[in-house]
């Protein structure tokens, strides 16, 4: 049992690569925090999770209010003990786009939901784990962290933001045990990915655009999430771990 007696809240855990992280690091004796603006969908995974005997409790979160994510940090504080794990995962892919036609609150939508959240997340955690003494923190990025993709200025340039912002933290927050690192996902099968499918032909090339030419599934991010998250990735930190398929390489 990889997380046996740690305490772990997940942002955006209500579905896709959230509630797949959530449901493995509770297989893996994690108790869990469940928190996403989705009430209804949270819940369920909080039923999951205890009807595998695991251990969750559901929190409901905006990451874009820092008082929400103060909150939510506090609350599992309470709630478990401690805070031994942060999972930064919230996140929306926004409206396709070329730059000039975007408005502002499109931008800041993405940008406040993506990037901000992870801020807020570390911000009010990070003092936790320092008081503990240890503490790791993964971040979601994405492979369009590393390269462009037209109409997807914010989505863009909020992951890319997330890279550089994971190295700043863990740089900041070594000292005290604290590791930092992201998860870097290709194209996964989440409802993120609702408007590409929506076009069949673009969808045929986007879906195998990678070496191993296929779809990734939540639960091989969530077993990456797992890793980093676990003492096996004791010595890592400031690193954005690729689960693409080979897409960086495509």
């Amino acid at each position: 049992m990889r997380l046996e007696g740690k305490n772990v809240l997940i942002t955006g855990a209500a579905g896709g690569i959230g509630r797949a992280t959530a449901l493995r690091m509770a297989e893996e004796g994690a108790a869990v925090i469940i928190s996403d603006r989705n009430t209804d969908q949270g819940e369920n995974v909080v039923a999951e999770i205890k009807e595998q005997g695991g251990r969750a409790e559901f929190f409901e979160l905006d990451v874009t209010r820092e008082v929400s994510v103060q909150e939510a940090v506090s609350f599992t504080e309470k709630t478990l003990g401690s805070i031994d794990v942060l999972f930064n995962n919230a996140g929306v892919g926004g409206e396709e786009k070329k730059l000039h036609e975007l408005s502002e609150e499109e931008w800041d939508t993405v940008v406040d939901i993506n990037m901000k959240g992870v801020f807020f997340g570390i911000k009010h955690a990070a003092p936790v784990m320092m008081k503990q003494g240890k503490g790791a923190i993964i971040n979601t990025s994405s492979v369009l962290g590393f390269k462009g993709k037209k109409r997807s200025g914010p989505y863009n340039a909020s992951k890319g933001g997330l890279v550089t912002l994971t190295k700043n933290a863990a740089l900041e927050y070594g000292r005290y045990g604290i590791r930092v690192n992201a998860v870097g996902p290709g194209v996964i099968d989440t409802p993120i990915v609702k408007p590409w499918r929506e076009d069949e032909r673009k969808w045929n090339i986007i879906s195998k655009a990678n070496a191993l030419g296929r779809l990734g599934q939540p639960e091989e991010v969530a077993e990456a999430v797992l890793f980093l998250a676990s003492d096996q990735a004791s010595f890592i930190t400031g690193e954005t771990l690729m689960v693409d398929g080979g897409g960086l390489t495509f």
